[in-house]
């Protein structure tokens, strides 16, 4: 299986309209521990990505794609969720260097990358309810399930449930980062909503992962 830029731009598009549908929920979420505006944040950084990279030319190397999607969402969104996504898409980009098309395990490499970039630009550790407690555990479960060969869309698959696993466990966390944590134990009962919102970006790709499986079948 290979990705290339096209194959991106619909992964964008599909990211941003799950996304939207949400926004109201991660609002909630965000309304309950934080300033409530966490939906409307991720709904306008996705829309960006997803319309700068439906933009260029399906010709242009993937690496090129991740890096209009990491300046679009932080002109979208400049503050809280937008730098840590900026930086994970800029480390997909460097992931994706010099690749005209994407396989599997780079794929892979990709999206490990982007929980890395994120967790390094939050200067977050798992536990501080946070979206690491989403994005951590789902490449680590993603790389695990690739190492004892299982093919990409189960590896998703494994991503997928430790993200849901990750930002349910927040619901139980005091919150070490940002305005939540000012809260102290109030928090306690109130799912991240960076967790959340990372909990969809992640199902959306394992969604792409199965779809374009069974497109490659189809095709083969």
């Amino acid at each position: 299986m290979t990705f290339t830029t096209e194959d991106l731009q619909r992964l964008f598009a599909e990211i941003a309209e799950d996304i939207a549908a949400e926004s109201d929920h991660l609002c909630a979420l965000d309304g309950a521990i934080g300033d409530g505006d966490h939906g409307l944040a991720m709904d306008a950084g996705c829309q960006a990505a997803a319309k700068a990279v439906g933009e260029l030319d399906s010709g242009i190397a993937p690496t090129t794609a991740f890096n209009v999607a990491a300046k679009a969402f932080l002109n979208a969104v400049g503050a809280s969720s937008g730098p840590l996504y900026a930086t994970a898409f800029m480390r997909a980009g460097a992931a994706a260097k010099d690749k005209q098309t994407l396989s599997d395990d780079d794929f892979l490499r990709v999206f490990a990358a982007m929980a890395q970039g994120i967790q390094e630009r939050g200067k977050a550790e798992p536990g501080e309810k946070t979206m690491v407690d989403a994005w951590k555990p789902a490449a680590d479960a993603a790389l695990d399930a690739r190492q004892s060969g299982k093919p990409l869309p189960q590896c998703f698959e494994a991503a997928e449930r430790a993200a849901r696993a990750g930002c349910e466990a927040t619901g139980n966390m005091t919150a070490a980062k940002g305005r939540a944590s000012r809260l102290g134990d109030r928090v306690i009962g109130h799912i991240d909503p960076g967790a959340a919102s990372a909990v969809i970006v992640i199902a959306a790709m394992a969604k792409f992962a199965q779809h374009h499986d069974g497109d490659a079948h189809h095709t083969s």
